[in-house]
């Protein structure tokens, strides 16, 4: 009997109880029981601490725009599991992922292949089996122990390198870089968005020993006041744009065309202007400085450190002024540093409240709220917890006094998808 997505769904989910293994062992013995899909696929291989959605989705944008079938490999999901793996930006059909579960749930169970070791191996056989002509794949956690490398891709992309996840990879940027560097491989070209000078170099040396080219977007772009120009010697964009908010996504649209310019020979400009113009059509991309509701005005990012909040405050303060009272909805991860994450949230909210997200990592609300409460950057800020974070956004929403007010609702991409889910219940 067929099986159904709605009965294997929960068995897919229950694989988080085995947690986050690294090593490549589990995956790599997958894959080859079920004929190595991965060395079938033309690959481009992201890395980093930020920006890996956003420069996937602008590269997978650019490759449709040039024509070609495009996987596009992403984590975590908002709503819908299936978001994780698309084609075109059309997600992973329910019955594809039922079948292939059902097939290989013994091997599955017996082997304790984790959740991520899972979706890896289902991106990659899905997309072997499309077939698609490129494969835009974002790493999970880290690069050298991460279930994704185990692929020699033809470009290896950092978008951005800082401290976290310290327990796992390490206590300075040069362990994580080291770390994250593991994924450049013979064969391939590296490319780097905005990273410090000491990743910099650790990646350079690992490129040489490797004997491969490596490309800093910083030696191809000049920035101006609200656009970066873009120069190779075969291509030139005097004003390169982005239709995400934020001058950080205007670097991450960047690297994506030197990406596919450098690696796969991609220079027309109208296709690469239309994959950047249409980034969010083409891939589904959701969760960056998404505009929920325009009225009440009601904001969603799935900043989740320090760089991510510091990014998006810079953007949100342009325009706090607009509204008469700006509001927060706040929760996060215990192995984020939180400490500089409410740092860079000071200073801009009048109404701030906390929330536990239902994930295993998530800090409760009692905890949260020790971040805030004391803080003087937090004096006369209203500070409250909220168990019930999407009755909240409901009531927001629906309430009239607040249609000159704002709600970002940040710290997570785990928050936005429960947020998300509930709203649309």
């Amino acid at each position: 009997m067929k099986s159904e997505y709605k009965d294997i769904e929960p068995k897919i989910f229950e694989l988080h109880t085995l947690g986050v293994k690294f090593g490549l062992e589990n995956t790599i013995n997958f894959l080859r029981q079920i004929g190595d899909p991965h060395e079938k696929l033309k690959c481009f291989h992201i890395a980093g601490s930020n920006g890996k959605g956003s420069t996937a989705s602008f590269i997978s944008s650019i490759l449709t725009e040039e024509g070609h079938k495009v996987g596009l490999y992403m984590s975590p999901h908002f709503i819908r599991f299936n978001e994780r793996i698309k084609v075109d930006g059309k997600e992973i059909p329910d019955d594809y992922i039922a079948d292939f579960f059902t097939e290989y749930e013994d091997y599955i169970i017996r082997n304790k292949i984790t959740f991520f070791e899972f979706t890896t191996v289902l991106a990659f056989k899905y997309f072997a089996d499309f077939p698609v002509d490129y494969a835009v794949i974002e790493a999970g956690l880290g690069g050298r122990l991460d279930s994704t490398n185990v692929m020699t891709p033809l470009a290896s992309i950092f978008t951005s390198i800082s401290l976290e996840h310290t327990n796992i990879l390490g206590n300075t940027i040069e362990e994580i870089t080291r770390e994250k560097a593991a994924i450049i491989k013979p064969g391939t070209k590296v490319f780097a968005g905005l990273i410090p000078e000491a990743a910099k170099k650790i990646i350079e040396e690992r490129c040489d020993e490797q004997g491969v080219e490596f490309f800093p977007i910083t030696d191809f772009t000049i920035k101006r006041e609200t656009y970066l120009e873009l120069y190779t010697e075969e291509l030139a964009i005097d004003k390169l744009d982005s239709p995400l908010k934020g001058f950080y996504q205007k670097y991450n649209a960047a690297l994506a065309v030197l990406v596919v310019h450098k690696t796969i020979d991609v220079h027309n400009l109208t296709s690469i202007l239309r994959g950047l113009k249409y980034v969010v059509s083409n891939t589904s991309f959701q969760g960056r400085y998404e505009i929920y509701s325009e009225i009440p005005k009601v904001i969603m990012d799935s900043a989740h450190n320090p760089e991510g909040v510091y990014h998006f405050m810079d953007e949100f303060k342009r325009e706090a002024k607009l509204y008469n009272k700006k509001i927060l909805l706040f929760s996060a991860l215990s192995d984020k540093n939180i400490t500089d994450m409410v740092k860079n949230l000071a200073g801009t909210f009048e109404e701030i409240y906390v929330t536990q997200i239902n994930y295993e990592r998530s800090r409760t609300i009692e905890e949260l709220l020790g971040y805030f409460n004391g803080n003087p950057a937090y004096s006369g800020v209203t500070i409250k917890g909220v168990s019930d974070h999407t009755a909240f956004v409901k009531e927001f929403m629906a309430d009239e006094k607040n249609r000159k007010n704002s709600l970002v609702i940040l710290g997570s991409m785990y928050l936005l998808g429960e947020v998300k889910k509930g709203l649309i219940s």
